[in-house]
């Protein structure tokens, strides 16, 4: 049962937008395609500037030549750029990939870290990234504060900060540990659907009785 449009305690609030969400995007998943950590550490950092549906087009063919961080370090940074040209940014895309690789190959024998810390220590890999990789390649809790998650937190009153590792730390207090994962799923999809970031379809939004609307002009 929806809850009404009266003030109700956060807690309450993202439990049922959770609910809500749930049921109207039952598949909600991840955009981008991998297979083992080190395919979404690279869809990750290509997918910077970039959609989603773009970062899968490249990666396809890319994923089939490039089966290890070695093959990733040891390829020309010439060759790596011209495959990943679309994306946007490939040079720096490039380089970022492959002195991640190369850190990757020399601090981890060659396997992506399952670790926040060690995660953001490689080049090219942020807060975001990490958190990312840790809910989604290894399935352990962690919040993923990407562009949709920060407007959508914002919008929905869930916070009121603006700094992603600030949204995170306010999101991880109210939503339940075992939902982090599975709320940037369904975030990401409502966003892109319906909470879009200009004129969002408040009118068709299925939490729009409990949405205070922050920033939306009514």
């Amino acid at each position: 049962m929806a809850l009404s449009k009266k003030k109700v305690g956060l807690d309450t609030r993202v439990v049922e937008i959770i609910r809500v969400l749930r049921k109207a995007y039952p598949d909600a998943r991840l955009a981008l395609t991998f297979s083992n950590p080190l395919e979404l550490l690279i869809a990750l950092i290509l997918a910077a500037q970039c959609t989603d549906q773009r970062v899968n087009e490249v990666t396809r063919s890319l994923f089939k030549k490039y089966r290890t961080a070695r093959d990733y370090a040891e390829t020309r940074q010439e060759t790596l750029e011209e495959e990943i040209r679309s994306t946007g940014f490939y040079r720096n895309k490039a380089k970022a990939i492959r002195g991640c690789c190369q850190e990757i190959l020399v601090r981890f024998q060659g396997k992506v870290p399952d670790r926040t810390e060690d995660l953001v220590g490689l080049p090219g890999v942020g807060r975001k990234t990490a958190n990312i990789i840790i809910g989604n390649a290894f399935g352990r809790p962690a919040i993923g504060v990407d562009t949709h998650v920060m407007r959508l937190s914002q919008r929905m009153g869930l916070t009121q900060r603006g700094d992603p590792d600030h949204i995170e730390e306010d999101l991880c207090q109210i939503i339940p540990e075992k939902d982090w994962v599975s709320f940037c799923h369904l975030i990401q999809v409502h966003g892109r659907r319906v909470c879009t970031a200009r004129a969002p379809q408040c009118s068709q939004c299925p939490v729009e009785p409990i949405c205070p609307k922050v920033h939306v002009q009514k």
